[in-house]
């Protein structure tokens, strides 16, 4: 039979019970009225409150349950896989996106590979702890990226499945799955727009783990510069090696009238540094 499903919307679900009925019922009612054709993929993450048995009730969705908890970016790499539609919309089930911003989004989707929704509105209720690390990371994420990025990873979007697709590999299990994505779209050089939408309190606990998550932010962000573009973390790292080098050899010589091992290794380095990232360049362009 074929298929005429446009839009898989993938709702990754681990212990929303106080708020996923609400979440899809507003879901389901946004899509309606949507001129798309579309289907809801929800994906039970091992939930062990009464998640699974709520979604059982609801109809007119499809559900996938794993049997444990294997993580955010494993449930949404289940629901691509199982989904129909060309797109894939993804919306959290915390009660943090509003489903009313989902035609801000839609309205873009014909003109671009993927359409985020940032968490740039006049509605944002992101705790002010988090706001550094998030500013921080948007920022280096735009420099490695060469274009801005307003929001990393936001967990509203819509893109076309064969993105995700083709990088399937690179993908990871856990909350890096939408940093993932957003920079293999600006570095491959994929059509995306940001359009601004509102953000709210979540509903129930957070199961972000602040400073593990963090660290893994960022290594992945340095993973991914130096598998797409490595001249964006080798160049500036070889030029700060190179100019410690040329203060030490500045320094040994109005010191001691000659120039010191340090100053030649660092030289070493940073000459080293710069070969690295100009054959790892050679080798992704050909690749």
């Amino acid at each position: 039979m074929k298929n005429n499903t446009q839009i898989s919307v993938i709702v990754p679900v681990y212990n929303e019970d106080e708020i996923i009925e609400r979440v899809i019922t507003n879901l389901k009612r946004v899509m309606r009225n949507a001129k798309y054709r579309y289907e809801i993929v929800v994906v039970n993450d091992g939930s062990t409150d009464r998640s699974g048995e709520i979604l059982k009730n609801i109809k007119g969705i499809r559900i996938i349950n794993h049997q444990e908890n294997k993580g955010y970016g494993a449930s949404l790499k289940s629901g691509i896989k199982e989904s129909k539609g060309k797109w894939n919309l993804i919306m959290d089930a915390d009660g943090t996106y509003a489903p009313e911003d989902i035609p801000k989004i839609l309205r873009y989707m014909d003109e671009y590979d993927m359409v985020v929704g940032a968490r740039i509105g006049e509605k944002v209720d992101i705790p002010l702890t988090r706001r550094p690390i998030k500013y921080f990371f948007n920022r280096f994420a735009s420099y490695l990226a060469g274009s801005e990025i307003p929001d990393l990873n936001s967990g509203l979007r819509i893109f076309k499945r064969d993105i995700v697709m083709r990088y399937w590999k690179l993908f990871p299990d856990r909350f890096s799955f939408t940093s993932t994505l957003t920079m293999l779209s600006m570095t491959n050089d994929h059509k995306v727009k940001f359009v601004p939408i509102s953000y709210h309190k979540r509903v129930g606990k957070s199961t972000i783990h602040p400073v593990k998550d963090t660290l893994r932010f960022f290594t992945l962000l340095v993973r991914l510069t130096l598998y797409f573009n490595p001249l964006k973390v080798f160049a500036p790292l070889s030029a700060i090696i190179l100019f410690l080098s040329i203060v030490r050899g500045i320094r040994d010589f109005l010191v001691t009238d000659h120039i010191g091992n340090l100053a030649l290794m660092l030289l070493f380095i940073g000459f080293q540094a710069l070969f690295f990232g100009l054959l790892a360049d050679i080798i992704n362009k050909r690749t």
